[in-house]
């Protein structure tokens, strides 16, 4: 097992990207469509767990909340304005400096850093939810990036997981659709071989002393021009994971 998550290759590849993080009609297009499923969705999750009142203007408010592989701060900035206590960090020092700017012209305090998983892992750092969405398909330790996230929940805590299946179909619609058909995304961003299955996910944080709390796919809806959540966890999925009190 290697000592680093760290894929060179795909942290260039967002780096030359990054400018356009906030651009709703560019590269991060597809982001900016997925973004309302997986925030209603964080947001039903983490109000249950943790018995938060939904009316609340901040219902977050008193929790910390990481986002490993940040990016331009897409997820980081919604947490901030429910109220939580916010750090993103990205390997990608460019999409560090870009979320920061972004956030300080929005007049929100985010604690970004450029720095990897393991490194909090090493200074102790703990926190109330973590989120990893559709960072696991470009990392270079499935394994090690997973179980390094699972130390990083506090005893009680949740972590939210988003990536694409590892399956014929998700070859079809995420890499010919997407990138070459589509054009949604540049040609490159994915590889098969690094999509990874519900079970393979699933089986790493259960040996990280986490418990599965609720899976779900989520599918493009042509005709509505929307993500929504479903049944069909074949292509694009999320497995929230719950750490027990205690641990």
């Amino acid at each position: 097992m290697s000592d680093t998550t760290i894929n060179p290759a795909e942290i260039d590849r967002f780096n030359a990207m990054a400018d356009e993080w906030w651009d709703p009609t560019g590269k991060f297009r597809p982001l900016h469509k997925f973004n309302p499923v997986r925030l209603a969705y964080i947001r039903e999750k983490v109000i249950g767990h943790f018995g938060l009142d939904g009316l609340a203007r901040e219902p977050f408010k008193g929790l910390s909340i990481l986002d490993v592989g940040c990016g331009g701060g897409l997820l980081c900035e919604p947490m901030a304005r429910l109220g939580a206590t916010v750090t993103g960090i990205d390997p990608g020092d460019k999409n560090v400096k870009i979320a920061a700017l972004h956030a300080e012209r929005s007049g929100l305090e985010i604690d970004y850093r450029a720095v990897t998983a393991e490194s909090l892992v090493e200074k102790g750092e703990q926190f109330d939810v973590v989120l990893n969405m559709e960072v696991v398909e470009h990392v270079a330790d499935v394994d090690l990036y997973l179980s390094s996230c699972a130390k990083l929940v506090k005893p009680g805590g949740l972590m939210f997981v988003a990536t694409i299946n590892r399956t014929a179909r998700a070859f079809a619609l995420a890499i010919v659709g997407a990138e070459y058909v589509l054009k949604w995304l540049p040609r490159g961003t994915h590889q098969y071989s690094k999509f990874v299955t519900p079970e393979e996910i699933t089986s790493v944080l259960k040996r990280s002393k986490m418990t599965i709390a609720d899976r779900c796919g989520v599918s493009y809806a042509p005709l509505e021009d929307r993500w929504r959540k479903s049944r069909d966890m074949g292509v694009n999925y999320m497995i929230l994971a719950a750490k027990p009190r205690g641990n």
